[in-house]
């Protein structure tokens, strides 16, 4: 096993971890304080969470209000692996015993703060309504489109003023009743699991396969480090993202994606050095294909990406195109496989819902929101409200078109997945800096994308070395 020579390196990963659990703590909380007033009550009447403790137990905790009785002994729980983990760090001087009790605590961690309250919430959904305690989109409308294709009917034509969306949201902003925006591999993938949940469990909640595949990303992450440090920051840093794993608990998707580029990633790298490559370089694009048919977030990783597979095997800066496209082609056909029946169904409703409500072009469109630069035209009063249309393509193209050739053409030198992978986070940040909307949800992607190229090897992975999570 690999060590780490700098010394700081030695106490990193324990204050990444008592900030990232302290920040967790806290906005969580916070959250569940401002968005759900009822949980309190729904907790203590819950079937199933409300007999977990006596009822003198749940009427003390639930004084201090902030926090759901429940929620306030998995932060309990939270913050005592965080004390064992910072203990470990400073006591255990054995690598191999620190490096795997470490990572057992960092799973402990996120199984605490992300995935129990995500499984709370889903419990407290069941017992409440399919409008309460969730996301509108990625987890009532997508289970809405999991219906519709049960029927055979087209998402992408239908509105969803008949669905649990209709409850949901603020007057004249809900235009996502009248769009579904995402591609259709987020309902495809997840129907199967629709059928099973529902023969096993007799509901469904979308944040199931979410979880699932929020749990294959933790799995697959230490195999694209190569020390022990950098793994075990990578899985904290991705696992208890503060963005990211809030809008995981709540059900937004951004996670979904984010699993298939992962799996992009860690394929690209097993096929660096190995005696069948190829194998796993078709694998990777596979694999990027379903990202691209997830949601179009990860269309702009596809230039970064070609520019990986056409590098050479060993590792040096020769890039072949006729390499990158032998090995691009499965991208290409289970993009084409997945979305193209439905651009075929109605090609004018798809590109409605998936490009003209997000970019202000549909006649329902998208509002101008969040933290970006698009307030300034509010600001500056050259919008008049936030449904006009106003032509965020220019700066995009301004400021985007020169930074993806500086950024190409710097990893054209150094063609690695750390090089790709934070060139299409830093250029994600500023294409939606300048965007028509800069929620909240893309910072979270956007830094776990970041953190992948900042930890990720930068190197491509020699024959016959060890490859392993441990």
């Amino acid at each position: 096993m690999q060590t780490d020579s700098h010394p700081l390196l030695r106490r990193m990963d324990a204050l990444a971890l008592a900030a990232l659990v302290i920040a967790r703590i806290r906005i969580d909380s916070l959250a569940e304080a401002a968005v759900l007033p009822l949980r309190q009550n729904d907790v203590a009447r819950h079937p199933w969470l409300g007999q977990l403790l006596s009822p003198q137990a749940m009427a003390l905790l639930a004084q201090q209000q902030l926090v759901d009785p429940i929620g306030l002994l998995l932060i309990v729980a939270a913050l005592g692996c965080l004390l064992a983990y910072l203990l470990i760090a400073e006591f255990v001087r054995n690598a191999a015993a620190s490096y795997r009790l470490k990572l057992l605590l960092i799973w402990a961690i996120v199984l605490l703060t992300v995935c129990a309250p995500s499984v709370k919430l889903s419990l407290l959904r069941q017992a409440s309504g399919p409008a309460s305690y969730s996301h509108d989109g990625g987890v009532i409308q997508t289970e809405a489109t999991i219906a519709m294709l049960f029927e055979g009917r087209n998402p992408y034509v239908e509105n969803y003023l008949d669905t649990p969306m209709a409850e949901w949201g603020i007057g004249e902003f809900r235009t996502a009743l009248y769009h579904y925006p995402y591609l259709p591999w987020t309902f495809l993938f997840s129907a199967p699991f629709k059928l099973l949940a529902d023969a096993f469990f007799g509901w469904y909640d979308q944040r199931f396969v979410y979880l699932l595949l929020f749990g294959a990303i933790l799995l697959l992450l230490p195999g694209l480090a190569a020390t022990p440090s950098t793994r075990l920051l990578l899985v904290m840093l991705v696992g208890l993202n503060p963005i990211m794993s809030l809008d995981l608990i709540y059900g937004q998707n951004d996670s979904f994606v984010f699993a298939w580029l992962v799996l992009s990633v860690w394929l690209w790298r097993r096929g660096q050095g190995a005696g069948e490559a190829r194998g796993w370089l078709l694998g990777s694009a596979a694999a990027f294909g379903l990202a691209c048919a997830s949601k179009p977030t990860a269309w702009f990783f596809a230039p970064f990406y070609l520019l990986l597979l056409g590098g050479d095997e060993q590792g040096d800066r020769s890039w072949s195109v006729i390499r990158a496209g032998k090995r691009v082609w499965p991208a290409v056909a289970v993009c084409a496989l997945i979305v193209g029946p439905y651009l075929l169904w109605n090609p004018g409703a798809m590109l409605d819902d998936v490009w003209g409500w997000s970019s202000g072009a549909s006649a329902t469109a998208y509002q101008i929101w969040g933290w970006g630069a698009s307030n300034l035209l509010l600001a500056a009063g050259w919008a008049s409200s936030r449904f006009v249309y106003w032509p965020f393509w220019r700066p995009q193209l301004l400021l985007g078109l020169p930074l993806m050739a500086g950024l190409l053409w710097r990893q054209a030198r150094e063609n690695t997945p750390a090089r790709a992978l934070w060139g299409y986070g830093l250029f994600l940040f500023v294409f939606f800096f300048v965007s028509r909307f800069l929620n909240e949800n893309y910072l979270g992607y956007i830094l776990a994308v970041l953190a992948l190229g900042a930890l990720a090897v930068c190197e491509p992975a020699k024959k016959g070395r060890n490859r392993s999570a441990g």
